[in-house]
């Protein structure tokens, strides 16, 4: 892990860099006004809200292997409207993580959520619980994680600047966790951009790169 922090490499900078131009020819085929949408999410912590029924996200990841996969796609399904399942497929190197969440309370001012992740090394199950505060044009989320025998905070923040522009940070717990800094841009109603800086908690620090391309779409309603 320390030795993957210290060299960002030449074909993880191409990726990025393909990812984006990619996000921009997309949105350039898609739209051609400007969308109004709101976004919602953090870089890197689970959020307490749930996606709405019927609603499917399909994301293609690209991040720095410290990071976690390299290139992963994910799939995100609100089941009802207190239950989300989410299925991450990684390419470098290939492997599967799954998550659920259920939204105990789910308020316009508070929201209370519960799940569990399976890791994709097959670790032991990784239960979470959090709390959300939206307030006003503001989120707060702070909860916490059962990860490899250790109890680990989850903190963020998000601002909503402007109808297409959310500005978001969070924090992880552990070594080998990260503070982030990023935002979500809502390219169109239905495709968001999210590049985001991972600066590790571990010394010495190291910022590394991160961005998601997701597509939303109503699979029923």
């Amino acid at each position: 892990m320390r030795t993957a922090l210290c060299s960002t490499t030449r074909a993880f900078r191409q990726r990025i860099c393909t990812a984006a131009a990619s996000a921009v020819l997309f949105a350039a085929m898609l739209s051609a006004a400007p969308a109004s949408a709101t976004t919602k999410g953090l870089n890197q912590i689970i959020t307490p809200d749930i996606q709405p029924a019927g609603l499917l996200s399909v994301s293609f990841q690209c991040q720095h292997p410290a990071i976690g996969n390299g290139e992963q796609m994910q799939l995100e399904l609100g089941v009802t409207k207190n239950f989300e399942v989410a299925l991450f497929r990684g390419f470098s190197p290939g492997q599967f993580l799954e998550a659920a969440e259920y939204g105990i309370v789910q308020k316009p001012s508070f929201l209370l959520s519960t799940g569990v992740i399976r890791p994709f090394a097959g670790d032991r199950l990784q239960p979470f619980i959090e709390v959300g505060f939206p307030r006003g044009k503001d989120t707060f989320t702070l909860g916490a994680i059962r990860a490899d025998e250790r109890n680990e905070a989850l903190l963020g923040w998000a601002h909503q600047a402007s109808p297409m522009l959310l500005l978001e940070t969070d924090y992880q717990g552990g070594s080998d966790n990260f503070t982030t800094v990023g935002f979500t841009y809502s390219i169109t109603p239905s495709l968001s951009l999210n590049p985001a800086v991972y600066v590790s908690n571990s010394t010495p620090r190291h910022a590394l790169g991160y961005a998601v391309l997701t597509w939303s779409a109503p699979v029923w309603k």
